[in-house]
């Protein structure tokens, strides 16, 4: 039953759920969100039988939280690791249940310094916390025990001139494609509004283009063998070896190119883009020249119910937020048309054209290709892009400068925001050293204009004039003039003058004023305290230290009532210039 008291849906009367695990209790199968199975064979793995099964079913009872392939294939590396692992001890424990502390002691310690180990001590001890036999006992204590932190990352972010150099060699790529998309749209345009003479190369050009927009294939015709044969491919070719279908679509290096510039812009993960549905374009107030769009970003790590986050970015010109997403309409516009047509319904963002038909990437979290087309950035072409730029992991570095210079998390939180991308960050930590050496400075700085900067004395000098909290060697050198002659300075400025005098005579009154502010800080709000009295207390405090803390709180003993009512006028300002 729903939160709102509405019954939930019951499936189809034949329906049967997918078995996790076979007869034999060593062959499991994950299901991912799209319907998909991947079965993983536990008899291959090398430790006794009684474990792989063992092993089987906790990782089937993980299996049921899982929504792809991926996350099963990393446990599946995991439980690999752990075996090799076993399998090397000469002697291996028979059952996970007769799995020692010494020998769960060794594996963390064999593993805890990389980052591959460190992941695969995480997914073995969530599967051997299913265990019930290591629910309790030494072996229990070992598994409770946390996995370290990661420790530095092994991508960090871009220094400026890297950076300049991915986007300029992704945004030479994308540019040409989209003037070319852009330069062949309009021919069909003017092909389809019969504004072609039909005697014109580009009418027989424009006749090309048209079937290209609705196949995704080129014109020809079979011969007997079955082989199709096309004319227009050395038509539209021409003399410099152009593009073919390549006129209206993008290819799968230009699509990576363009992701490569989001993630720049926006910050999105590469596995956002298999699933990045068309932007929805929302009315903005007032304006009729700019464009705002309503970006639906997926991210399936976030866990069950968070998958969805809205973004919102307005193209108002050229160097705009928004402008990419509309480029990105206009380059990807036929191949999402021809998308629509073959599959109805079907409205990704990132569609590319593959150059054979019998590409077809066997990773099945990914989208499904639809004819000749294929959807969204695979790593495979991430990799493949890096290498033929000479770029290496162009998507994860990229990701965390755009992260690191924004300065606030995107689809993270803040913890990990912190943790993970800007602490542990070379080129922050570099950049970080002048504004911390700033801070100190100033710290410093602060502190010195936070200390008495008068004098002791014994005994009260008739020379000098009284105030309501020293004696003045000279007012008429006041760092604080009065336009009419002498200081017109506050008199709690006083103690920060080098002016003036304190003797014993003012502990007593000094001593009650500094009891006085600290009583002050519980009654009012902490900001506006600090604005107007911290100052003054923290020089009463470096006065104090330097008298004799004993001397000093020994002075409140000898409070007189004109001591209480000048204290009494200062925290009222009344004596305030």
């Amino acid at each position: 039953m729903s939160g709102r008291g509405h019954k939930a849906v019951l499936p189809p009367a034949d329906f049967q759920a997918t078995q996790r695990i076979a007869a034999d209790g060593l062959q499991v199968t994950a299901v991912n969100r799209e319907g998909f199975e991947r079965v993983f064979d536990f008899a291959a793995i090398t430790v006794p039988q009684p474990m792989r099964c063992s092993l089987a079913r906790a990782f089937a009872e993980q299996s049921m939280g899982w929504n792809s392939h991926a996350s099963g294939e990393s446990y599946w590396r995991s439980v690999e690791v752990f075996a090799r692992f076993l399998k090397d001890q000469g002697h291996p424990a028979e059952d996970l249940g007769d799995l020692t502390s010494a020998t769960l002691r060794l594996w963390r310690n064999n593993h805890k310094d990389s980052p591959g180990g460190r992941e695969a001590l995480a997914k073995m001890r969530t599967l051997l916390k299913r265990e019930p036999r290591l629910a309790q006992g030494l072996a229990a204590e070992e598994l409770a025990r946390p996995v370290p932190k990661k420790g530095k990352p092994s991508k960090q972010s871009y220094r400026p001139s890297e950076r300049d150099q991915v986007l300029l060699a992704a945004e030479r790529q994308f540019r040409t494609a989209l003037l070319r998309i852009r330069e062949n749209t309009t021919l069909l345009a003017r092909y389809r509004a019969g504004a072609l003479d039909p005697d014109s190369r580009d009418w027989r050009v424009g006749t090309a283009l048209d079937h290209i927009a609705a196949t995704g294939e080129l014109p020809g015709y079979p011969d007997k063998d079955g082989k199709v044969y096309t004319r227009a491919e050395g038509l539209l070719r021409g003399k410099n070896r152009g593009k073919t279908t390549g006129r209206l679509f993008l290819a799968r290096s230009e699509l990576t190119a363009l992701a490569v510039m989001m993630t720049d812009r926006y910050g999105w993960n590469l596995s956002v883009y298999d699933r990045l549905h068309v932007p929805v374009i929302t009315p903005s107030a007032g304006e009729t020249a700019t464009v705002t769009y309503e970006v639906l970003v997926e991210k399936r790590r976030s866990g069950e119910g968070r998958w969805f986050d809205t973004e919102n970015y307005t193209d108002s010109g050229a160097d705009s937020p928004g402008r990419l997403i509309t480029q990105a309409l206009e380059a990807t516009q036929h191949g999402r048309a021809l998308a629509a047509s073959l599959s109805p319904g079907h409205d990704l963002l990132m569609v590319a054209r593959n150059r054979r038909r019998t590409d077809v990437d066997s990773n099945l979290d990914r989208p499904r290709n639809v004819g000749p087309l294929c959807f969204g950035v695979s790593k495979a072409d991430a990799r493949v892009w890096a290498f033929s730029h000479k770029i290496g992991s162009p998507f994860q570095r990229v990701r965390r400068t755009t992260v690191t210079t924004t300065g606030k998390p995107l689809q993270h939180k803040r913890g990990t925001h912190e943790s993970i991308y800007v602490l542990p960050d070379e080129n922050v930590q570099e950049a970080a050293v002048g504004v911390i050496a700033a801070g100190a400075e100033e710290a410093v700085e602060q502190a010195r204009a936070y200390t008495f900067k008068g004098r002791l004395t014994d005994a009260a000098d008739a020379a000098h004039q009284e105030t309501a909290t020293a004696d003045c060697v000279d007012e008429e050198s006041s760092p604080w003039p009065d336009p009419s002659g002498g200081c017109g300075a506050d008199f709690l400025l006083c103690l920060s003058c080098e002016n003036s005098r304190v003797h014993t005579g003012h502990h007593p009154r000094l001593a009650l004023l500094r009891r006085q502010l600290i009583s002050l800080r519980s009654s009012w709000p902490e900001r506006l305290w600090r604005k107007r009295w911290d100052e003054h207390l923290q020089r009463l405090d470096d006065l104090r230290s330097k008298v004799n803390e004993s001397t000093w709180d020994a002075a409140l003993a000898r409070i007189t009532d004109r001591d209480h009512m000048i204290v009494d006028h200062l925290l009222k300002g009344d004596l305030t210039p």
